[in-house]
């Protein structure tokens, strides 16, 4: 790991990710999270404000890099929520399937170097009836913006911690082995190759006739 990756980018990362509309992102979808909650991609913990402790039972953490991790268990201190952490990345779950009532995750998906392998992970270790809840940024739906992701993404992988910003969301779920129950969409201000969002739940698809 290079010094830019262990000290810089970590702070780069917490800033980008606590402006104020993906701020608002987060008020949106966090607080749906509800029982047993497996977050993928803890990171700093910026989500932590935002949960219904009444509805939590149980939360763990999942993030490889140290720092975040890190960072994050001193603002659970701070709230006085009872984390566990999980130091593995999103393609090694570390629980047993069906063990989770909610799975959510937050401007994880587009870091994830194996995508699908992840959320065939999340589906595993959701109990029947449970729901990931998601909130990603990606591919847009106009062909010029797409266009500009396209020629972006090889260099903002490099200097983003892995992010894609192309990545077409919708479709990674439901390869995972998801059903999207409910998905809104819109353009964040600012540039819109990196703006524009995905968000909603989904559920684990199930054998005809289950």
């Amino acid at each position: 790991m290079s010094l830019y990756e262990k000290y810089v980018l970590p702070k780069c990362l917490h800033w980008a990710c606590s402006i104020k509309p993906i701020h608002r992102q987060r008020e949106k979808v966090v607080p749906l999270a509800e029982g047993h909650v497996l977050e993928i991609g803890i990171g700093s913990g910026l989500n932590l404000p935002f949960y219904n402790r009444e509805k939590i039972t149980k939360l763990w953490g999942l993030e490889p890099t140290v720092e975040m991790r890190r960072q994050a268990a001193r603002r659970a201190a701070q709230l006085e929520m009872d984390v566990e952490f999980l130091g593995l990345p999103g393609e090694e779950i570390p629980l047993a399937d069906g063990s989770v009532d909610t799975v959510l995750m937050t401007y994880t998906l587009c870091t994830i170097p194996d995508a699908e392998r992840a959320l065939r992970g999340m589906a595993r270790v959701l109990r029947p009836g449970g729901r990931l809840i998601f909130c990603e940024h990606g591919a847009a739906p106009d062909e010029s913006v797409r266009r500009w992701q396209d020629r972006i993404n090889p260099l903002w992988k490099k200097i983003a911690g892995g992010c894609h910003v192309n990545r077409p969301i919708p479709d990674l779920i439901q390869q995972g082995g998801f059903h999207i129950n409910s998905v809104e969409t819109m353009y964040l201000p600012g540039w819109r190759p990196l703006t524009f969002n995905y968000w909603g739940t989904a559920e684990v698809k199930r054998p005809m006739g289950k």
